[in-house]
């Protein structure tokens, strides 16, 4: 040892900017995650020092484009989307049983009663 000290950049530092794949990766995680559309400003603040956040959404809107999500631009913030023609998937139907209320039941009952009654 020559009592050289080595430095963060020498060892990949955390500090590092991380690379463009990472950025993308790190985008990607709070769009999915996050249960509103987040700004390229609270992006920034959340990427390591370094990070472009408008490169990266860029790239993961490029990667996600023609399959079941997509991220849109939904005024000045970016979220992830199910594919307009996918829309119908999300839908369900239900029944739903609703009981006639007394006014109801009394009218249908003076017309059921008032309705002529024919052999058949």
């Amino acid at each position: 040892m020559t009592g050289e000290r080595s430095t963060g950049a020498d060892l990949g530092s955390l500090f590092d900017t991380p690379p463009a794949a990472e950025q993308e990766r790190m985008v990607e995680a709070m769009l999915f995650a996050s249960a509103q559309p987040l700004t390229l400003a609270e992006l920034e603040e959340r990427l390591p020092a370094g990070a472009v956040a408008a490169a990266a959404v860029e790239a993961v809107t490029r990667r996600y484009a023609g399959r079941g999500v997509h991220v849109v631009r939904i005024g000045d913030a970016y979220a992830f989307r199910t594919a307009a023609d996918l829309g119908f998937l999300m839908t369900r139907e239900t029944v739903e049983t609703r009981t006639l209320s007394r006014a109801a039941t009394e009218t249908l009952a003076i017309i059921a009663y008032h309705q002529p009654v024919t052999r058949a």
